[in-house]
């Protein structure tokens, strides 16, 4: 675990480095993050002005689910997301040899290359949110609701990663399967909508088979409406999300004994 640990710190320092060396993109990114951030604000603030409720949820807790929504997104984007979506890339031109023969664990070597920073500073706006929300609704969460809060977040950020990992090794099959995995970052968007809009088969689907509804809805119910059942909410995100890395994890080694490297 020690040297796994050494092995990340140092790729988080190259990616730092490499990420100041260009700082305008740096800066241009992060000022495109916000404003579609904004506009997800101003999107909802457009549907309040007509309704006072969606379900069970007003306007300001709808401001904490989206600031939690960004957190995990971003999250997520800055640690594993170009790491993941460069999968079908290495399996296609053979690079995935390089790393398959390093001493260490391949989907670790995969995943941990890149790190964003500038997802980092917007994860951090997506905090902001949040306690700007909490304050307009004159919630004062106790300790335990925000511990759960943040392990909550933590394990929507595995299940994001976990089903990426499993579209991108469908690349060990399809040629281009960058499409899969672009295609997965657009529609984790829904995660930010409350879950009550959704039909109760999309929520049962979308809550566990493919556990994408739960990923920002149940962190936020955990902070200020989890109605006394705070732990029956976590141990659905837990089971989810174990389910779902576990399974990631035995079809990337299933993917592995498929693959037929530059060499061959």
């Amino acid at each position: 675990m020690r040297r796994y640990i050494q092995i990340y710190s140092i790729m988080l320092r190259n990616s730092l480095i490499r990420e100041l060396s260009f700082k305008a993109n740096f800066l241009l990114w992060m000022v495109v993050e916000v404003l579609w951030f904004c506009g997800q604000i101003v999107f909802f603030s457009i549907i309040f002005g007509n309704v006072d409720r969606i379900g069970d949820w007003t306007k300001w807790e709808v401001v904490l689910l989206i600031g939690t929504h960004q957190m995990i997104a971003q999250l997520f984007q800055a640690f594993f997301f170009v790491n993941v979506a460069n999968i079908p890339e290495l399996v296609r031109t053979g690079k995935l040899d390089s790393l398959l023969v390093l001493p260490i664990d391949s989907q670790f070597a995969v995943s941990t290359k890149q790190f964003g920073l500038d997802s980092i500073v917007n994860a951090a706006l997506g905090g902001l949110v949040v306690c700007v929300a909490l304050s307009r609704l004159n919630v004062v969460p106790s300790f335990t609701s925000i511990c759960l809060y943040l392990i909550a977040i933590g394990f929507g950020i595995a299940v994001h990663y976990s089903i990426m990992l499993g579209l991108a090794g469908a690349s060990f099959w399809i040629v281009r399967a960058q499409g899969l995995v672009y295609g997965y970052f657009n529609f984790l968007n829904i995660a930010r909508y409350p879950d009550a809009i959704f039909p109760w088969l999309f929520r049962v689907i979308f809550g566990w088979i493919i556990p994408v509804v739960v990923i920002a809805n149940i962190p936020a119910r955990l902070l200020i409406k989890s109605l006394g059942q705070p732990w029956f909410l976590m141990l659905h995100l837990v089971a989810a999300s174990t389910i779902v890395f576990l399974l990631s994890r035995g079809f990337w080694k299933f993917a592995l004994r498929h693959y037929s490297s530059a060499s061959s």
